[in-house]
């Protein structure tokens, strides 16, 4: 059983575009008519989904991948995000993509947001 596909393939480039801090690689996999939904950002644009990668990658000491699940135009990642000791959070975070035309047109990002609310209290207000 062959683990490529079309949709593997675009959603493990943009898994490891964001990671690696290259966005203009990870949005160029996104498409026109985006949605982003987490329980901190709602976002239609590649740029309003993107904007705060580097303040994120900041804190992450490493991301391991513990599941992939790849449908005819859907995939599901879960993995864990590590932060920096300094932050001391292990994240659980489950993300589901919705395909169009072998681009990404939707993501959901699930994770318990508790851990991040100090830290985005600590960070103030975001700019408008």
């Amino acid at each position: 059983m062959t683990t490529e596909s079309p949709v593997r393939e675009t959603v493990r480039a943009y898994y490891e575009a964001r990671f690696t801090g290259d966005v203009p690689s990870a949005a160029a996999l996104i498409g026109d008519d985006f949605l982003f939904r987490s329980p901190f950002i709602t976002s239609d644009s590649p740029e309003g989904h993107l904007d705060g990668l580097d303040g994120l990658l900041g804190v992450i000491d490493r991301v391991e991948l513990i599941s992939e699940l790849y449908g005819e135009g859907d995939a599901t990642l879960v993995y864990d995000i590590h932060t920096v000791p300094a932050v001391g959070i292990t994240q659980r975070t489950a993300e589901h993509f919705r395909l169009q035309g072998g681009r990404i047109a939707a993501i959901t990002l699930i994770f318990d947001s508790a851990p991040w609310q100090a830290i985005m209290a600590a960070a103030g207000p975001t700019p408008a």
